[in-house]
């Protein structure tokens, strides 16, 4: 796949006209009434499909996209039994190009679930615009993405700047790990022709001030450890110092995993050798944003302050740029993520408890397989219980990472050119913290097409926590971006 000969240079300024009015007029009005969707995914909501939310965001999805009036245009929801629905939907090249040849555009409508610590006025449910930032779940972990990628193409057709075919995927059901997805891509995949170039609108930004591409994702682990040690709950005074706490146990086990002071994660079988080129690109977004690397995360009091008592404030685990980078991008990671058999503070009696069971979420290096982790982890975790503690490990999601294919200098070019021209500098590289499942199973469909992973999910965007927002700004310049680097494709 190469650029197209002589083409000319698309300005920015037209699109970013056209753009900024569907994002004001229509746009925004949309993803308002999508946030105010409860579509939890299915991981999330076990009776998805009774309670109906997931069908009433794909379903105002399909409406819009069916009214845009784009030549050619075909949208549906499609369906297999038993599964979460997907929007598909296919355009037709303009100005001549081949029609064989396709863009595929990727994006999710399904959402994490509410999370405690909105702030006053916010809330999952409760679209609040501010400053130019829309708050609510899931306007920006990514119900932006069918809106952008459809005004991507809408301001190219309208300027008469000829495009290749352009196809859609946005599924329902990404959060819980897109384990519908390959059932979908066997049966669409033959309609979508021959992908050049895939686009997944779901990624983060280091800053707002330029285009960031994402060159890598980590796999993740979840699964649920149960740590048992009696049949019911007993008096603490009569047990204390003869029964062992199951959250002991269970903190002993997880030591297996990762150091407790330092939080490294030790198992070979959970990490890898980071290649040359990627800490390359890490150092190179250190040099971008310095402190901002880890200055960006609510943290519960000022890590900032730089007299002698600072020692008393929460801080990152290193604030050296590059290994913040390095940490958060190609490095395991353990998080426990939630909690059963602990009764709320105030309920909270002098009972020795008989259960402790977490949700543990294992963020594993890119090129790490997933399964054999999965299988590793499971392992570790229940040899040898101490105390002869009934232990089980049961992971329902093994998802895994994604290292990009070498870019290619056309796409390389025309990602500089969109970001020059919609911030005035260029455009960088780095690897993303979270999984996109989607992003390894274009791999294997498809093995010769380009990799454009960028998204809006910039410094205190928040996706999956309190407080979540769409940066609006950001988003139509990434849209427009979009829209120029489509452009470029033939």
């Amino acid at each position: 796949m190469t650029a197209r000969p002589n083409i000319p240079a698309v300005a920015p300024a037209p699109l970013a006209a056209r753009i900024g009015r569907q994002w004001d007029a229509d746009i925004v009005p949309q993803l308002v009434e999508y946030i105010r969707i409860p579509a939890r995914s299915p991981h999330f909501d076990a009776d998805w499909a009774a309670n109906g939310h997931i069908e009433a965001a794909i379903r105002q999805t399909e409406k819009w996209v069916n009214a845009q009036g784009v030549e050619g245009l075909v949208a549906e929801i499609v369906r297999i039994d038993g599964r979460t629905p997907v929007l598909y939907f296919d355009m037709p090249a303009t100005g001549g190009l081949p029609s064989g040849r396709s863009v595929l555009f990727y994006g999710h409508l399904d959402k994490q679930p509410e999370m405690t610590g909105w702030r006053e006025g916010l809330g999952p449910w409760k679209p609040v615009m501010e400053e130019g930032r829309l708050y609510g779940r899931g306007g920006a972990d990514d119900g932006y993405a069918v809106f952008a990628a459809l005004s991507a193409v809408m301001a190219l057709d309208a300027e008469g700047i000829a495009r290749p075919r352009c196809v859609g995927l946005i599924e329902t059901c990404e959060e819980s790990g897109s384990y519908d997805l390959p059932a979908y891509l066997d049966h669409l995949a033959p309609r979508m022709g021959d992908v050049q170039l895939v686009v997944a609108l779901d990624s983060g930004a280091g800053n707002y001030e330029q285009l960031w591409v994402t060159t890598s994702l980590r796999g993740l682990v979840n699964g649920t450890l149960e740590v048992k040690i009696l049949e019911e709950g007993v008096h603490s005074g009569d047990a204390g110092g003869v029964v062992p706490s199951s959250f002991r146990i269970a903190r002993a086990i997880l030591d297996r995993i990762d150091d407790s002071r330092t939080g490294v994660v030790g198992p070979d079988a959970f990490n890898c050798a980071i290649p040359a080129d990627r800490l390359d690109q890490a150092r190179q977004a250190a040099a971008i944003l310095g402190e901002a690397t880890w200055k960006r995360f609510p943290w519960a009091s000022s890590c900032c302050d730089d007299q002698a008592s600072a020692s008393i404030f929460a801080e990152p685990v290193t604030k050296d740029p590059v290994e913040v980078v390095i940490n958060r991008t190609w490095r395991a990671a353990l998080a426990v993520t939630g909690a059963d058999g602990l009764p709320p503070t105030d309920m909270a009696g002098n009972v020795q408890r008989p259960f402790t069971t977490l949700k543990l979420s294992l963020r594993l290096p890119p090129i790490v397989d997933a399964n054999a982790a999965a299988a590793t982890f499971k392992r570790i975790l229940e040899a040898d219980p101490p105390y002869g503690a009934r232990v089980a490990f049961d992971y329902d999601q093994a998802a895994q990472g994604w290292n990009a294919p070498a870019i290619a200098p056309w796409l390389a070019a025309a990602l500089d050119a969109a970001s020059q021209g919609n911030f005035g500098r260029p455009a960088a590289y780095m690897g993303e913290g979270g999984t996109i499942p989607f992003m390894g199973m274009l791999g294997v469909k498809f093995p010769n097409a380009q990799m454009l992973v960028t998204g809006v999910l910039g410094p205190k965007s928040n996706a999956h926590g309190p407080n979540e927002f769409l940066h609006v700004p950001y988003a139509k310049k990434v849209t427009v971006a979009t829209a120029m680097v489509i452009a470029a494709v033939r």
